[in-house]
């Protein structure tokens, strides 16, 4: 198969558009996969999160809500938490389960080569969604006790 060939697969496999040549490439595996504007959107993700989670903590203590309703916290904040998490890694946990990298404009997306690289890229994708499960647990679990 030649390279043109290949690149024509990849596109065809990509959901978010063709997978293109990142214009530069600060790759390394298990540790970053994402430049400047994927950190951008993360980092908005996180505030968002972070903003539903004192609302919604701020609202199921004014109407002193049962227990069941507070622990739906955990979801806001564990988003909240990947979104932190992924901007301080310069890592997307997402990109890494479906073997990609960007360090161009958002969307602009290029394979991963390598078993192994593909392997420590899910190594902390799982790192980064088990702390993000265990903020919401810690969060969920404060807003019960109070």
């Amino acid at each position: 198969m030649s390279v043109a060939d290949d690149m024509t697969e990849q596109a065809k496999l990509s959901t978010d558009g063709p997978m293109q040549p990142a214009p530069r490439s600060d790759y390394a595996a298990g540790a970053c996969n994402i430049g400047p504007a994927e950190i951008a959107a993360r980092r908005r993700f996180g505030h968002l999160g972070l903003a539903v989670t004192v609302a919604f903590a701020a609202f199921v203590l004014a109407i002193d809500a049962p227990l069941w309703l507070r622990l739906v916290v955990f979801f806001p904040a564990a988003g909240a938490a990947t979104g932190y998490l992924q901007t301080a890694l310069h890592f997307c946990a997402g990109f890494a389960l479906r073997g990609v990298y960007n360090f161009g404009r958002l969307g602009q997306i290029a394979a991963v080569e390598g078993d192994a690289a593909r392997a420590a890229d899910r190594r902390r994708a799982a790192e980064v969604f088990g702390l993000s499960v265990l903020v919401g647990v810690v969060a969920a679990g404060l807003l019960a006790l109070l």
